[in-house]
């Protein structure tokens, strides 16, 4: 049995994630950075320099929560539907927008799928057109394109549709060098026309007799056949149908564009020629052979009408941006390498879905007595417990320890048994490295931290902010280490494709 899974469908799914962030019962989301220790064979696999692949299993899901640093929530403003972005370039071939491609009908650059397609191209001013006619696949030759008309035009040989243009602002939020934000030109969209003819496809054939003439587009438009309907100017030289163009006298074109057409058809037999647009005199293009004129549809609503759709807009891209420590909930004094989103965390805790804007993920511990410095990445560890850790902060100035216990023998579970054991009590907490040592005399107090956020502690330990395991983990990326700083700004965009 033959099958596929449609674009329309991949769309659809596109839909359903992005309106899950406005609908009634609507998800909440949380980027999230991990990982402050060393990729290693050891314990999970690759190192550094070759970052393992993130396996799609409940033990992943359960190691990203054990290694989260902080997260922060991603709303509605933060996400936008995307596709591969394709800048313009004098002398490049792009292919052209047909309603038609298949394995045995395929695009000029070999594509058997519209949008695998190079149909559709960016200007270095942000803005986006649609390629209506590759002028037989040849190369585009001339200017940059400038124009905002809301109906095609010529332009390096090319029969153009502009589609909208991004702003500088959401460029720079969105655009990464693989893919571009997508949005509906508002006024685009109303001039649309659903069903217009806007395109045409020309075999030059031969022997025909020159001059100018009309033909009826048949099929199942409004006025299908006759004057009202669809028209074509067919201009013949030198015995050849002219390739379709937007230059009057010299090429076929598009006389009225029509509505309402699903298919189309241009009969060259003596009973459909005209010579003049009313179709009021019938004439002939003579004896030639071999020429046809193939109609291409408009997508659904017309060009422009819904930019997303008609790109293949079915890649949603979120783009966060994560300043300093992001009101002390994200490390500074430690690097980071894996990145991922979670769905519906619940507050540590409860089982309520968590709404803070951002949420530290590590644990931590204030030192009322402590020697020397801890060191960040260094094992700790808690001899009266049997309680093991690595450090990913230590903060001298208030003497708060942040620290994390992954799943492996001697990173967070005992090195001999491997069963894992919280810190607590006012045990004294050793750097295994650094040789620095503390105790916490068990203090419930609330800490005001460096940007004027608190830290509430319990018996002189605080808890992550997000329950652990909680909601779902629906993306998971590992990368080579990432350094931040006090003065640093990252901006993480993740593209998803559905």
């Amino acid at each position: 049995m033959s099958a596929i899974i449609t674009e329309k469908f991949r769309q659809h799914n596109a839909n359903q994630f992005v309106e899950s962030f406005t609908e009634a019962s609507a998800s909440t989301y949380y980027l999230f950075l991990g990982k402050a220790t060393a990729f290693s064979s050891t314990t999970t696999g690759g190192s550094d320099s070759s970052p393992p692949t993130p396996g799609d299993s409940p033990q992943e899901e359960f190691r990203a929560w054990d290694s989260m640093l902080g997260a922060k929530i991603i709303t509605s403003s933060d996400i936008k539907y995307a596709v591969p972005r394709r800048n313009w370039a004098n002398g490049t071939v792009y292919d052209m927008y047909r309603h038609d491609y298949t394995s045995s009908n395929t695009s000029t650059s070999g594509s058997s799928n519209l949008y695998d397609s190079t149909f559709y191209f960016l200007t270095s001013a942000y803005r986006l057109y649609k390629v209506l006619d590759n002028n037989g696949g040849t190369a585009f030759s001339g200017s940059e394109p400038t124009s905002e008309s809301s109906s095609p035009f010529e332009a390096g040989g090319y029969v153009l549709k502009y589609m909208f243009s991004i702003s500088t602002s959401d460029f720079a939020k969105y655009g990464t060098t693989d893919f571009i934000s997508v949005t509906t030109d508002s006024t685009v969209s109303a001039a649309a026309v659903d069903g217009a003819i806007e395109s045409l496809s020309i075999t030059a054939g031969s022997g025909y007799t020159d001059g100018t003439y009309y033909a009826a587009v048949y099929g199942d438009g409004a006025s299908q056949g006759t004057s009202s309907g669809a028209i074509v100017r067919i201009t013949i030289s030198s015995g050849s149908i002219v390739s379709f163009g937007l230059t009057a006298g010299t090429d076929t074109t598009i006389h009225a564009a029509g509505s309402g057409y699903t298919f189309g058809y241009v009969n060259l037999g003596s009973d459909y020629i005209f010579s003049d647009s009313s179709l009021s005199s019938s004439t002939t293009i003579g004896g030639g052979s071999g020429g046809a004129i193939d109609v291409i549809i408009s997508p659904d609503d017309g060009h422009g009408f819904n930019a997303v759709t008609e790109l293949g807009a079915h890649y949603v891209m979120s783009a966060i941006t994560l300043t300093q420590a992001e009101g002390d909930d994200f490390t500074t004094g430690n690097d980071f390498r894996s990145v991922g989103l979670i769905v519906d965390p619940t507050t540590f805790g409860t089982s309520t879905v968590a709404s803070s804007t951002t949420a530290r993920q590590t644990y931590v511990v204030k030192l009322n007595t402590s020697s020397g410095t801890f060191d960040a990445d260094e094992v700790i560890t808690q001899a009266s417990t049997g309680a093991v850790g690595k450090v990913v902060e230590w903060d001298s100035t208030l003497s708060l320890l942040y620290y994390q216990q992954e799943s492996f023998k001697g990173f967070g579970t005992n090195a001999t048994t491997g069963g894992y054991v919280a810190f607590s009590g006012t045990n004294q907490i050793t750097g295994a490295t650094s040789s620095a040592t503390g105790t916490t005399d068990g203090d419930t107090e609330t800490v005001t931290l460096a940007n004027s956020n608190t830290l509430t502690l319990t018996s002189g330990y605080a808890n992550p902010e997000l329950q652990e395991y909680s909601g779902d983990i629906i993306y998971l990326e590992n990368r080579k280490p990432i350094q931040r700083a006090s003065d640093q700004t990252e901006d993480i965009k993740i593209i998803i494709e559905f």
